[in-house]
């Protein structure tokens, strides 16, 4: 049995309360997180024909895009394009295979947009609307923001028949904000940032998950919680990383809970990478508690 299957029993957990996979059955509804999507709502209601929204890495993006898959209408035809790379026809084409319309051998780029515009209208005609995501947007070029701001030309008068979401990093707000990209900025009708957590909402954030995992009691005392910010400053996938690997170490430890020493030892091992610099410490270790823990099982 594996060192995660057994501190899942050790804790009394259903399943892994800190999984670095998406899931929208562990979103955490702070108050930045409930912004986010009510923003991403809003543009979708009012058929926004750009919707922004954009974080650090790890801020939850991705996750709250789950949800709001989740959440759609049945009259909304959605397509997620997630390499964002590529020039204008390149672009046309990764969209139009996120809606399950393939390109055929010699089309050429005209002939692929009437194809596409027509696929727009053949939906709008059933009742339906088209809504593309695209994700890691900071990774589009110039030259492929201005090609989505074209397929908004598609819309006409009062008749939405495609949306646009936007998901990248902060970059992509400064991009945008360029001069040359002033007609696309104007089409952008809802957008919002996602900040990291504050120490509080990292608490609050913690014992959802586990609450969300079956536990029925504190594992993460207040101070664990307040080492876990510092370390992370409030970045959601930093801090699964962080918890996931602490409860490791308590459990090697047979330890109960989850306390800011052994935060502290996790840290001091190296072991979560991707964290924000911190200054050097003098801290003597025994060696990483992970090794005790492979020993055990």
């Amino acid at each position: 049995m594996s060192t995660i299957a057994f501190y899942i029993d050790h804790f009394n957990l259903r399943e892994r309360p800190f999984s670095l996979v998406p899931d929208p059955d562990f979103l955490y509804w702070g108050p930045v997180h409930r912004g986010a999507f009510a923003m991403m709502e809003y543009g979708l209601m009012t058929r926004a024909p750009i919707t922004l929204i954009t974080g650090e890495v790890g801020a939850g993006k991705t996750t709250l895009l789950h949800h709001l898959l989740r959440s759609v209408e049945d009259d909304v035809v959605v397509g997620m394009v997630a390499n964002t790379q590529g020039d204008r026809g390149e672009i046309l084409r990764w969209a139009m295979l996120a809606l399950d319309q393939r390109s055929e051998p010699g089309e050429t780029y005209v002939d692929l947009f009437s194809r596409f515009q027509s696929y727009l209208i053949e939906q709008y005609a059933a009742g339906k609307r088209v809504l593309l995501i695209f994700d890691e947007a900071q990774n589009l070029s110039r030259e492929a923001l201005e090609e989505l701001r074209m397929f908004t030309n598609i819309n006409s008068g009062r008749d939405e028949l495609l949306q646009l979401v936007l998901v990248g990093q902060p970059e992509l707000r400064e991009i945008i904000s360029a001069p040359d990209l002033t007609q696309f900025a104007q089409r952008v009708s809802a957008n919002f940032h996602l900040k990291p957590m504050d120490a509080g909402g990292v608490a609050d954030y913690i014992a959802h998950r586990l609450r969300v995992a079956g536990a029925t009691s504190e594992i993460f005392t207040p101070e664990a919680c307040r080492a876990v910010y510092t370390a992370t400053e409030g970045v959601p996938r930093l801090v699964n990383k962080l918890c996931d690997i602490a409860m490791v170490y308590a459990f090697s430890a047979d330890s109960p809970v989850v306390d800011a020493e052994t935060v502290e030892q996790v840290i001091a091992d190296g072991l979560l990478v991707g964290a924000p610099k911190r200054p050097a410490a003098d801290t003597t270790t025994d060696g990483p508690l992970l090794l005790d823990a492979r020993r055990r099982v």
